[in-house]
């Protein structure tokens, strides 16, 4: 097939498909995601961090010692001690703990992989003339990759609950602010907390697809998105650089610990939300700009 072949089979198959044919392609291409042994190695380790985790503190419980002390304030949750009293607070723990990086690392390798993944194996252009078209698979791909991070946020929190109600009591906890809550409350709060932590993942997932779409070279891309991720965090743990770190995706991240205030501060929150629609936004764009002008030769 030539060139001029292949562009005209791909502007028609772009008014082809269906949105039942669209919904289609997002769950062919979430399954075969799934079926990865890469993806499966990382939520295998993304549910073992809170197994790791409860059994520490409950080691250290037994043997007498504290289950630990971490501050709280602006720069994350206080949970750490409260797991001994409470099961449910390993949840907590847990998403702390695997936000700063086993969960944006995940999400970036899946990311980086979507589009330079298929074009280093030569199925990209198979999957252009499908039919597909270039808009709707990089909608498939980030449709994708942003269940990606649901599930793998799901994965954390239902260990840690499992770990916790296995290991320590549940019941009544307490807040931050110092107030008492059911523990129908504290589970519908950690479900919420699971969902902030998820669209805290984004930005990422969009950077990741926008590298993605650079380069043929799977392994490159997630390389190139951990090794971004990792620049951003240490740039925002320099105290000199105060005046940009509100505009780098990680930084409202611990904010998701306010949903456990009582009443709930809602301003780190909205901050981080809008900063993961900022960043979606521009990189999203920049993506489909490169992918639909990018001669797809494999």
């Amino acid at each position: 097939m030539s060139q001029v072949d292949l562009v005209e089979a791909e502007r028609a198959a772009v008014a082809k498909p269906s949105p039942l044919w669209t919904l289609g392609l997002f769950r062919s291409e979430f399954v075969t995601t799934l079926r990865r042994w890469r993806t499966l190695a990382l939520l295998g380790v993304l549910a073992a961090v809170p197994i790791l985790v409860g059994i520490a503190v409950k080691i250290e419980t037994e043997d007498g010692s504290t289950a630990g002390q971490q501050g709280g304030g602006g720069e994350g949750p206080a949970f750490m001690a409260q797991i001994t009293n409470n099961g449910l607070f390993l949840v907590f723990t847990a998403l702390a703990a695997t936000l700063p990086f086993f969960l944006p690392m995940a999400v970036g390798v899946i990311a980086g992989d979507a589009v330079a993944g298929e074009a280093n194996a030569g199925t990209l252009r198979y999957l252009l003339v499908a039919p597909a078209g270039r808009t709707r698979l990089l909608l498939a791909k980030y449709a994708t990759t942003v269940a990606f991070c649901l599930l793998a946020t799901l994965v954390v929190a239902v260990s840690a609950l499992a770990v916790g109600a296995l290991l320590f009591p549940l019941g009544d906890l307490t807040t931050i602010s110092g107030t008492r809550i059911s523990l129908a409350d504290g589970l519908v709060r950690a479900l919420l907390i699971a969902l902030v932590v998820a669209a805290s993942l984004l930005g990422v997932a969009a950077l990741g697809l926008f590298v993605s779409t650079l380069t043929n070279s799977g392994i490159a891309a997630m390389a190139t998105t951990v090794g971004l991720l990792t620049t951003v965090q240490i740039l925002d743990q320099i105290p000199q650089l105060h005046a940009i770190q509100p505009y780098l995706f990680s930084h409202y991240w611990l904010s998701f610990a306010d949903l456990m205030r009582d009443p709930v501060y809602w301003d780190e929150l909205r901050k981080n939300l809008g900063l993961q629609a900022l960043y979606v936004a521009v990189f999203g764009s920049a993506a489909w700009a490169r992918f639909t002008a990018k001669d797809i030769t494999a």
